[in-house]
């Protein structure tokens, strides 16, 4: 591992722009979310730049790993807030229960090929075993570097994946089966 100077640090950091917001994308599953997901992890990479220090992984996992960290303290912090009775809302307001999913950013994710029926059963699986899989098969990370990001132990990764795997497979019998694919 090598220590990097500022200007190098900052255009490793720039060069992975698309894969941190399609990750914040899959995270929080709304394009202003993800904007400001994305915001914040670079500026927080960016006060930090003095301890990345670089080694053949590159700087996509230390990242995804502010990333996941940054989503993960939002979402806690959500949760701790005060909510509105019902009885308080009027009939008109817009509840995010409600709201139609955001739409795929089929650009930036590169899946103009995949099936709606994958994209749909990707999008339902749990979120820790979504954000395995999409770690490991979309951004390509390894296992170990996938456990560094999401702070959990190499077992638990693979467990994840091989449930979310399993998951997919069950919901995708139909089209495994009009492709021609075996599933054993």
């Amino acid at each position: 591992m090598w220590h990097v100077d500022s200007e190098a640090f900052r255009e490793l950091a720039l060069a992975e722009m698309d894969a941190v917001y399609r990750m914040a994308m899959h995270l929080s599953r709304h394009p202003d979310e993800a904007s400001d997901l994305m915001q914040e992890t670079y500026l927080k990479a960016f006060k930090a730049e003095g301890r990345f220090q670089l080694g053949e992984k590159g700087v996509r996992p230390w990242l995804f790993k502010i990333l996941h960290n940054t989503f993960y303290t939002r979402y806690q912090k959500k949760k701790r807030e005060p909510t509105i009775p019902d009885e308080y809302i009027h009939e008109s307001t817009p509840s995010e229960v409600d709201a139609p999913p955001p739409a795929w950013d089929l650009e930036h994710m590169d899946w103009q090929q995949v099936d709606d029926r994958l994209k749909q059963a990707i999008d339902e699986l749990p979120d820790q075993y979504r954000e395995v899989l999409l770690l490991w098969a979309v951004e390509g990370l390894k296992y170990r570097e996938v456990g560094e990001v999401l702070d959990v132990p190499l077992g638990t990764v693979m467990s994840r994946l091989y449930r979310a795997r399993g998951i997919l497979s069950e919901k995708l019998a139909g089209l495994a089966e009009e492709q021609g694919i075996a599933v054993n």
